[in-house]
C-alpha cells in the first residue's frame, strides 16, 4: 500500500509537470516563422539551437526554391530535417511563392515532404492578380487558379493554405477581397493561416474564426499597439489584442497551429507569454 501511495504521488506530480509544460494555448507546441529572422538562417544549426532553447519546437519555414538565396541553407531538406530532429523540433507548414507554385510546384512538394511539411502555404494571391488593387474578374482568376494548385496539393496528400497580404486586404466594389475568397476558394482544397497584425486594417482573428468555422488551421501571431498612432509591433500580451479571445475562438476556426511572426527580441519576449497562457 505504502508503494501504492508513492506511485500515485509521483503520478500527481508528473500530471502537473505536464499540465504546467502544456500551459502554452490549446496544449499546441509553439511555434515561430523564420521570415523575420531570415538573416540568421545562414548557420542553421546555430537558429535551431536558439529558438530551441526559448521553447520554439516548431519552425515554419520559407522554401527556397521561391524565395531564393536568404533560404539557401533549407535547400537540403533531409539535412533540415535531422538538424530540427537534433534540437527537439520539427517543421510542419512552410511559405511557398506563387510563381513557385505556378512552376516548380512538384519540386515544392517533395521538398516539403522530405522535412515534414504537411501545410503549403503562400503569403497572398496577388501576384499576377492585380496586386494590391485588383479587380473582381482578377479576384475571380486568382480564386480559381489557386483552386487548381490547391487540387494538385491534395493529390500528393498535403494540404493548401492562403495568407491575407494586401490583395486580400483590398476592398473591390465594397466587399473585402478575403471575404469573397472565402466563397471563391473551395473549403477542401484551402484553408486559410491568419496574420494578427491586420487587426490594423480592421480584420480581427476571433471574428473570423467564429463567422467561418473549420475554415483555418493556422495563425501568425503578431501583437500590435493600436493606441499608438504609428501602430507599432509589441511583445504579445503587451499591445491590444485579446489572446485569450482569440485563442478560443481559435477553436472553432480550425486552427492547428500557431507562428510567432517577429523580430527575435519581440519573439523571445511573445513566447514566453505564450508558455504563462492556458486557454
Amino acid at each position: 500500500m505504502r508503494q501504492m501511495a508513492i506511485s500515485s504521488g509521483a503520478a500527481g506530480v508528473l500530471a502537473a509537470s505536464i499540465t504546467k509544460a502544456a500551459a502554452n494555448p490549446l496544449g499546441l507546441p509553439i511555434g515561430s516563422q523564420v521570415w523575420p529572422m531570415r538573416a540568421s538562417l545562414k548557420d542553421f544549426p546555430a537558429f535551431a539551437k536558439r529558438m530551441a532553447g526559448i521553447g520554439v519546437t516548431r519552425l515554419e519555414l520559407c522554401s527556397p526554391i521561391g524565395y531564393g538565396a536568404q533560404f539557401a541553407s533549407l535547400s537540403n531538406a533531409k539535412e533540415v530535417r535531422q538538424i530540427l530532429a537534433d534540437h527537439g523540433m520539427k517543421s510542419e507548414s512552410s511559405h511557398f511563392t506563387m510563381q513557385e507554385l505556378r512552376h516548380s510546384h512538384e519540386r515544392g512538394i517533395e521538398w516539403a515532404k522530405e522535412i515534414g511539411i504537411r501545410q503549403m502555404i503562400t503569403a497572398s494571391l496577388g501576384d499576377g492578380n492585380g496586386g494590391s488593387h485588383p479587380t473582381l474578374e482578377q479576384i475571380k482568376r486568382a480564386a480559381d487558379e489557386y483552386n487548381k494548385i490547391a487540387a494538385v496539393t491534395a493529390a500528393a496528400g498535403l494540404q493548401q493554405g492562403l495568407h491575407n497580404e494586401g490583395f486580400e486586404l483590398s476592398i473591390v466594389d465594397g466587399v473585402r477581397t478575403y471575404d469573397r475568397l472565402f466563397d471563391l476558394l473551395d473549403p477542401k482544397l484551402v484553408k486559410f493561416q491568419f496574420q494578427m497584425s491586420t487587426i490594423t486594417e480592421g480584420l480581427v482573428a476571433a471574428d473570423y474564426f467564429t463567422k467561418y468555422p473549420g475554415r483555418f488551421f493556422s495563425m501568425h501571431l503578431q501583437d500590435i499597439d493600436m493606441n499608438d498612432p504609428s501602430h507599432p509591433q509589441v511583445p504579445l500580451g503587451q499591445g491590444s489584442i485579446d489572446w485569450v479571445k482569440t485563442f478560443t475562438a481559435a477553436k472553432v476556426g480550425g486552427v492547428r497551429n500557431y507562428f510567432v511572426e517577429q523580430t527575435w527580441r519581440l519573439t523571445r519576449q511573445s513566447v514566453a507569454y505564450l508558455k504563462g497562457l492556458n486557454v
